[in-house]
Parts: structure tokens; C-alpha cells; sequence
């Protein structure tokens, strides 16, 4: 079974998605700015953090297209 037709069966939409990606771009965006706020031995980890989390939008983007064909 394709991952689109169980996410779809699980009531999650294409929409979902597409906002799901813009907002793990709003929390890059906010796990970044507030790594400026530590000191140099902990800004390390914290912009790991925000890359890692940067890395999401383009995998929800990317399903929310798959979707979009399923629909």
C-alpha cells in the first residue's frame, strides 16, 4: 500500500502537509535566531538543532506533493 493511501485513509491532507512544511520553516527560523542568545560552548548544539530541524520542509513539501497526486 502506498504511503499517500494509508496517510490519506489516516485523514491527513495535502494541505496539512504544505503547512506542516511552513512551519517546521518558522521553527528553523526560531531555533536559529534564539541560538544567538547562548554562549559559544552551546550555540554549537543549538544550530545543529536548527539545521536538523531544517532539514524537514522539503520532505513535507515533497509527501504533500505525493498526496496531491493521490488526491
Amino acid at each position: 500500500m502506498p504511503v499517500a493511501e494509508v496517510l490519506h485513509r489516516a485523514g491527513l491532507r495535502r494541505v496539512h502537509l504544505e503547512l506542516a512544511s511552513l512551519g517546521s520553516v518558522v521553527l528553523c527560523i526560531g531555533f536559529w535566531t534564539r541560538a544567538k542568545g547562548y554562549d559559544q560552548d552551546e550555540r554549537g548544539n543549538a544550530e545543529r538543532r536548527a539545521l536538523f530541524v531544517g532539514l524537514w520542509p522539503p520532505m513535507f513539501w515533497l509527501i504533500g506533493q505525493n498526496m496531491a497526486e493521490y488526491e
